[in-house]
């Protein structure tokens, strides 16, 4: 039995304020359009919308000083006028803030929604392994500029609007975008999407199903906190996922298939895949094989004898559309040819 039940926010509902915060990268200005348009499609939904005052400047690869970063994540948090943050996309140096943040004030306040992918993954991460708090890992601010959502993507608001004790289920994509085309709006859904399971040939007829709770986010930056007071991975399992185990969602954006295979082996040397029912990968971006060593070479070295369910070129990550994935949520996964099914549940 679980030591410890995961904390939800309540349900994001019209008329709420969205804090567009910026704790890894900010917006230059050859990009505020993306902010207009976001903000006014926010608002057409019934959202406010305040923003950073660090949120159009961005140099050396950030808004801020890593002190005004943290310090406005702390202001954000406490401010009872804002019930949801969504930072404009990820970065590169989140990682700065974590040890300047307030985390035993975030423990007692009110949870609040975080929602984001790549480098904000990186708090979304510490925030519910430490705080014991759900938080969303789904497309950013900026990608929600479009009033014409695909129906992956458009799921957000269903995810966020559903309250402690409910259920929501979301499905794969028909299509995916293989370029981003940044003079659109929307998401180019250009290629035909297809999930696979690890070990079975491609268009074979197979089917698994596995449940547990949803835990991770980019590989790229979340094994940084490896080692670290940010990652109490060990202790998370034992107190919210003795019960029920859990389902790891990981994705990648600047690996190739041997950087993949040694950020696995690492996390599971660290013990972070102890108890764990199945994996869900997204689509890797910014990927390259390395010599004739592949992408399911990678997976296959690092999870293959551990017996359970590995799915990839799931709809998650930095090629979208993706699915919202609720760390702390029970999750129940369904795939069947190709297709796969996210059922979570807030308990």
């Amino acid at each position: 039995m679980n030591k410890r039940s995961i904390r939800y926010p309540q349900p994001l509902a019209p008329g709420n304020t969205i804090g567009v915060a910026a704790p890894s990268s900010g917006v230059s200005e050859s990009l505020h359009h993306y902010l207009e348009e976001s903000r006014h499609n926010m608002e057409r939904l019934g959202f406010g919308i305040q923003e950073s005052p660090f949120l159009r400047h961005n140099a050396k690869c950030v808004s801020s000083s890593k002190e005004d970063r943290a310090a406005e994540m702390n202001a954000f948090f406490r401010d009872p006028e804002i019930q949801a943050i969504i930072p404009p996309w990820g970065g590169e140096f989140l990682m700065d803030i974590l040890p300047l943040l307030d985390w035993e004030t975030l423990k007692t306040l009110p949870p609040k929604w975080v929602m984001g992918y790549s480098d904000i993954s990186t708090f979304l991460f510490a925030y519910t392994l430490i705080t014991g708090t759900a938080s969303a890992h789904g497309t950013n601010y900026v990608d929600l500029r479009s009033n014409e959502l695909d129906p992956v993507t458009a799921r957000w608001i269903d995810v966020l609007q559903t309250g402690q004790g409910g259920q929501v289920t979301q499905s794969s994509s028909t299509h995916y975008q293989s370029e981003w085309k940044p003079e659109l709006s929307r998401f180019n859904l250009d290629t035909p999407s297809h999930w696979k399971q690890l070990g079975q040939p491609e268009g074979a007829d197979s089917q698994v199903t596995f449940s547990g709770r949803l835990i991770g986010g980019c590989m790229d930056t979340i094994t940084c906190l490896i080692g670290t007071p940010y990652a109490p991975v060990e202790a998370y399992l034992d107190q919210y996922c003795a019960e029920e185990g859990t389902i790891w969602y990981l994705e990648s954006c600047e690996m190739n298939a041997g950087d993949i295979y040694r950020h696995l082996w690492q996390m599971r040397q660290a013990g972070w895949f102890a108890g764990v029912k199945g994996f869900m990968f997204g689509r890797p971006a910014g990927y390259s094989d390395t010599g004739d060593f592949n992408f399911t070479d990678a997976l296959s070295s690092a999870l293959g004898d551990m017996d359970v369910p590995v799915l990839y070129d799931v709809d998650l990550g930095h090629i979208p559309p993706q699915l919202t994935f609720v760390n702390g949520a029970l999750g129940k996964v369904a795939y069947e040819n190709g297709h796969g099914r996210l059922e979570m549940a807030f308990v």
